[in-house]
C-alpha cells in the first residue's frame, strides 16, 4: 500500500507548489491525479518515485519509507517505474532492444516472449525492428511504457501518458494497458488532463487545485456530483447558473432545448461535434453549453430545459 502523509514541496521556499498532500493507494488500484497544468500533478508523481525531497511530511510502500535524493546516490525506487513526458529512451536501437534491455539476459526465451508479450500491449508488433529514432512521438511514449513495465513493478507512475498519441490509438491502447495492469494487479498513479483516463479506468481520482487536494472520491461520484465547477470542468463544458434563484452547475447533456418554456436564451455560436452539435446560449447575462441534435443559427431565440434527473 502506498501512504502519502501530510507532505509539502517547493522549488522555492517563499513560493510552496503543494501542501498537506495526503493519499492512500492499495496494491493494483488505479489513481488518476487531475487538475490545471501546473497545480503539481508531475511533482507528486517524482516526489512519490524519489526524485524530490520533502519539505513537511513522510510516504511509504508497505512499510518503507519513500526517501528522495539527500538519501540516496540514485533517486527512484527500485519496485516503481516512472514515465515522465521525456521518454528517455536509447534512439539507434531497435523497439524490441529497448524493452529487452531491462530484461535477463540468462533467461533468453523467456525475455523474448517477456517482449512479445509487452508489444501488444503497446500495440507495436509491427515495429519491433524499427529504430527508436524512427518513430513519432505517440509511438515512442509507447515504447517507455512498456520498457516501464518489463519488469513488472509494483506501482507504476505515468504523466500524461497518452498526451502524444492519436485520439483512434488511444482508445485502443488504454483498454489494452490498464486492463493489463490489472490482470498482473500493478497499481497505478496517471497524472492527466484527459477525463476519459478517469471516467473509464481510474479507482480514486483526486483533483489539485491551489496547492492543495480539493477532492478525493471514485470518479463517477465527482462527475455525478461535482463540488465546484472546477471540478466539473475537468469532464466537461460545465456552467455554472442562476435559474430561479438558485445556482446551478450543468453539464450540457443536462440541458435541452424544448418548443416551450418559461426558460429562453439566445444562440451565440454551435460547434459541430459528428452526430450531435454544441450549442453555446446566452441565458440571463450568463453562458450555457447544451447539446442538440442539429445546428442552431445564432441570434434565435430558444426554449430551454434542465434535467438533473439521471444526477
Amino acid at each position: 500500500m502506498l501512504q502519502v502523509n501530510n507532505i509539502s514541496f517547493s522549488y522555492n521556499i517563499e513560493k510552496p507548489l503543494l501542501e498537506d498532500i495526503s493519499l492512500t493507494l492499495k496494491k493494483g488500484e488505479h489513481l488518476c491525479v487531475m487538475g490545471e497544468s501546473g497545480c503539481g500533478k508531475s511533482t507528486l508523481l517524482k516526489i512519490i518515485y524519489g526524485l524530490l525531497d520533502v519539505r513537511e511530511g513522510s510516504l511509504f510502500w508497505n512499510d518503507s519509507p519513500i526517501l528522495g535524493p539527500s538519501y540516496h546516490l540514485i533517486p527512484g525506487m527500485d519496485y516503481f517505474k516512472f514515465v515522465a513526458q521525456d521518454f528517455d529512451l536509447m534512439p539507434f536501437t531497435s523497439v524490441s532492444d529497448n524493452i529487452s534491455k531491462f530484461l535477463s539476459r540468462f533467461y533468453p526465451e523467456e525475455s523474448e516472449k517477456r517482449t512479445r508479450e509487452l508489444l501488444e500491449v503497446i500495440e507495436m508488433t509491427p515495429f519491433a525492428d524499427e529504430k527508436v529514432k524512427t518513430l513519432s512521438g505517440g509511438q515512442k511514449q509507447r515504447v517507455a511504457i512498456a520498457r516501464a513495465l518489463a519488469k513488472e513493478p509494483e506501482l507504476l507512475l505515468l504523466d500524461e501518458p497518452f498526451g502524444q498519441i492519436d485520439n483512434f490509438k488511444k482508445r485502443s491502447l488504454r483498454r489494452t494497458l490498464f486492463s493489463y495492469l490489472k490482470e498482473k494487479n500493478i497499481a497505478c498513479i496517471v497524472a492527466t488532463h484527459d477525463a476519459e483516463d478517469a471516467l473509464s479506468f481510474a479507482d480514486k481520482m483526486i483533483v489539485i487545485q491551489n496547492k492543495k487536494i480539493i477532492a478525493n472520491e471514485r470518479p463517477q461520484d465527482l462527475y455525478k456530483a461535482p463540488k465546484s465547477k472546477y471540478v466539473a470542468s475537468l469532464f466537461d463544458d460545465a456552467s455554472e447558473v442562476l435559474i430561479r434563484g438558485k445556482k446551478e452547475l450543468l453539464y450540457p447533456h443536462q440541458v435541452e432545448i424544448v418548443s416551450k418554456s418559461e426558460l429562453t436564451a439566445t444562440v451565440l455560436n454551435a460547434y459541430f461535434k459528428g452526430f450531435y452539435w454544441v450549442i453555446e446560449v446566452l441565458f440571463n447575462d450568463q453562458v450555457i453549453f447544451l447539446n442538440h441534435h442539429e445546428y442552431l443559427d445564432s441570434e434565435k431565440t430558444v426554449c430551454l430545459r434542465v434535467d438533473r434527473g439521471d444526477v
